[in-house]
């Protein structure tokens, strides 16, 4: 269908759309008028990301003097595909109705791991190894080798690709990994270098989080996108995590261990360029003493990860004097891992600012701060002239130098936490040094500068203003919706006490309590006697988990689910996950049913959908706290109270409860599907606990669910579960229309959207 958004035709790829669809596209349009940022909560399976597709194409098709370019975020590879096949769907329709002006190209970038098509390079287990493998075969100085002696192995399709020069480019169209590689093997080229290229011509770029927000990538990847550009982080609710992650380091022993012998071969290299070819070094200096800036932009192939931190100014300034010539900066380094192996021999925690830990450094191993904000920069000038292809081998000094560049960079935003041995396993010394980043506004700040619109969106971002806060940022619109529908098919439930009374919490002076296990024990076995099909139970950490499945088995508890349904368990290694996941799948398609175990926070609450009769209840046992006594987290919280005036408990209870509302927004995946989730946790009946959760959860949680106990529950799900066996009217009956068709877009006026909704 296509519709009118005030000046924009909309091109939507199906009969009928949803209210709460319109409405997000209403919201989106403004926010793309005001070129600002915005925020945008919506139910899970309504159907956001077509939203987004059709609203963001069909505006940059009305405005074709100058078309915006969309850049579309996803957290994995997997998602990237679902949403490439569905802008795949939304091209053909916009083509059968516009013809050739319709035309665009949109594709995926992934790393070479997923994008490969040379089985020599494929053969690597790892992502690090086959960058390394690529490079082996393509470092310029290994072609002009290999020019003069053929017998030097080259990759035949980047030879291709490279002969082919400025007729290497893609027919306008949608490509997903998939077709990429495809196009690839049947032109011969290399499709991972083609992507590369195409990136800045493409209309549509779909790539991962950390090509935007990872500094190290960023630079290399994003920095041609023009600032006429709309940025889309979809699945967003863990955006402050991932920015965080993006510029903090650790290291351990192990790392610096292995810089040490990256330093030796180093060293070698350098006496044997020395010996043999002097001028290579002497002329690299002269490159430095005019600062970096002057290496210009170096062949694809070459471009390593770019610097960690993202001042421009640093490129200008030229290279200090201690560490333009290579023998100068290896000692420098060696004292450095030198000085970090010393910090590393402490027995007690530790935890200091960057400027003291500079200081400190300074008058102990006499490495000062520019020095250190320039080591990542230097030493990939170093291997390029020394022409290491091996990057692989060099992962651990690369390490060393980029924690040093980000300590001389920033002095606010960052504390270094020394830890003798993991707390929660004292007895085995594992001393590591972490330079934590506690503000994600520091990765992102320089995406919201850069382009005009930057949208933020998931189904869980409540409490939504939150998030500005967080990330220091101030939206145009920050809006959540709520789910139009014709029958309830969501119902939350909060389990507060057993059947015997007893209040259930997994509060830490609770949880090992036998009553409480043998509570939540048979909450589960009641449950699979009457819930058909599949069953979801999150907990809140693999230890929790493996003891209470332990004590479970020995009261026999295990054994009478095991009668009703199979019961599969999520472990921390991914392929016994998977084929877990695998069998659960089978056991539930066969009509066996089956129950799977999982853990808040863990691969399978992330990203695993459990729609239709795959999850028909989910049961969140106890509230997804983090782990509170976390050095890093407490650090974090501190700098959040001090900066930003958050308070602890708030940032706590918001952190948790997004963690629950996702484990349990996997349930529902469409309209039509249905299913009950249960909070089972004395404490989310309290009104400061429940009221974060997402609004489209809250309205169907109906004060007399509130403090319910086992036996009321399963009266409950057996009405509810009798109620959804009946047959439904889709498009919605009597005055509340679920399903818009043309038509009824065309009658509306702009009030009644939210009428709708409301």
């Amino acid at each position: 269908m296509k519709f009118e958004i005030e000046d924009v035709t909309v091109y939507f790829p199906y009969d009928n759309i949803y209210p709460e669809q319109y409405a997000y596209m209403i919201e989106l349009k403004r926010a793309l008028d005001a070129k600002g940022h915005c925020l945008l909560e919506m139910p899970t399976g309504t159907g956001k990301t077509i939203a987004l597709l059709s609203l963001i194409t069909s505006y940059s098709l009305s405005k074709p003097s100058n078309p915006v370019k969309l850049l579309y975020c996803t957290r994995t590879v997997h998602e990237m595909e679902k949403t490439l096949a569905e802008l795949k769907n939304l091209h053909n329709y916009q083509l059968t109705h516009l013809g050739p002006a319709a035309r665009l190209l949109a594709i995926g970038l992934s790393s070479r791991k997923n994008l490969c098509v040379n089985p020599r390079v494929l053969a690597s287990e790892n992502r690090d190894s086959v960058d390394a493998a690529c490079r082996k075969l393509t470092a310029t100085w290994v072609r002009a080798l290999a020019a003069e002696n053929p017998n030097i192995p080259t990759c035949e399709f980047f030879e291709t690709y490279e002969r082919a020069a400025s007729a290497a480019v893609l027919p306008p169209g949608v490509y997903t990994l998939q077709d990429l590689r495809a196009f690839g093997k049947e032109k011969g080229w290399c499709p991972y270098f083609l992507a590369r290229h195409m990136v800045q011509f493409a209309n549509v770029v779909v790539y991962s989080y950390q090509y935007l927000l990872d500094p190290k990538v960023a630079g290399i990847i994003s920095k041609e996108m023009q600032r006429e550009s709309v940025v889309v982080f979809d699945e967003a609710h863990n955006i402050d995590n991932v920015c965080i992650e993006a510029l903090s380091v650790s290291v351990r022993r192990q790392t610096l261990e292995g810089a040490t012998r990256n330093l030796s071969r180093i060293k070698q290299e350098i006496d044997r360029f020395k010996a043999t070819d002097a001028g290579r070094l002497r002329a690299e200096y002269n490159r430095l003493v005019d600062g970096l800036a002057q290496r210009g932009s170096l062949p694809i192939t070459d471009a390593w990860l770019s610097n960690p931190a993202l001042p421009d100014d640093i490129l200008k300034e030229a290279v200090p004097g201690n560490i333009r010539r290579a023998e100068h900066f290896l000692h420098v380094l060696l004292r450095l891992v030198q000085y970090l192996k010393g910090r590393l021999e402490t027995e007690n925690v530790e935890k200091e600012g960057p400027v003291t830990f500079v200081s400190s450094m300074n008058t102990q191993s006499g490495i000062d701060q520019k020095t250190l904000k320039f080591c990542y920069d230097r030493l990939h000038s170093l291997m390029l002239t020394l022409e290491i292809t091996d990057t692989d081998e060099f992962l651990h000094i690369q390490t060393i130098c980029n924690f040093a560049t980000l300590v001389g960079t920033y002095t606010r935003g960052f504390s270094i936490i020394i830890e003798p041995f993991d707390e929660r396993m004292p007895h085995i010394p594992d001393p590591v040094l972490q330079l934590s980043c506690h503000d994600a506004s520091l990765a992102i700040k320089p995406v919201f500068d850069r382009f005009q619109s930057v949208v933020i969106t998931s189904g869980t971002l409540s409490p939504i203003d939150l998030y500005p806060r967080l990330l220091n940022f101030h939206p145009v619109v920050s809006r959540s919706f709520t789910m139009s529908l014709t029958r309830d098919c969501i119902c939350p439930m909060v389990l507060t006490r057993g059947s015997d009374q007893l209040p259930v919490s997994t509060k830490f002076d609770m949880r090992s309590d036998p009553g409480v296990v043998r509570n939540y024990g048979k909450l589960l076995v009641e449950m699979v006697s009457v819930v058909p099909d599949g069953i979801v139970c999150f907990f809140v950490s693999y230890s929790y988990m493996d003891g209470i499945i332990n004590t479970w088995n020995e009261t026999g508890i295990l054994k009478e689910i095991m009668q009703h349904k199979l019961v599969f368990i999520e472990t921390q290694d991914v392929v016994e996950t998977t084929l877990a996941l695998d069998n659960y799948r089978r056991a539930c398609d066969c009509g066996r049913g089956a129950v799977f175990f999982s853990v808040a926070r863990g691969k399978v609450a992330e990203g695993i959908d459990f729609d239709r009769h795959y999850g028909r209840l989910v049961i969140m046992f106890g509230v997804p706290f983090q782990y509170t006594l976390s050095k890093i987290l407490l650090a974090r919280l501190e700098y959040l109270r001090d900066t930003f005036q958050i308070k602890e408990g708030d940032f706590l209870n918001f952190d948790a409860l997004r963690q629950a509302a996702q484990c349990v927004g996997r349930v529902i995946r469409s309209k039509a599907d249905y299913g009950m989730m249960i909070f089972a946790d004395k404490r989310y009946s309290r009104h400061d606990k429940r009221s974060k959760l997402p609004g489209w959860i809250l309205s169907h949680l109906r004060d007399a669910h509130l403090n319910l106990s086992t036996d009321m529950a399963l009266h409950i799900a057996r009405e509810f579960l009798r109620k959804m066996a009946q047959p439904y009217d889709k498009a919605g009956g009597s005055g509340r229309k679920t399903l818009l068709s043309q038509k009824d877009i065309q009658n509306m006026g702009d009030g009644s959207v939210d009428e709708m909704l409301h």
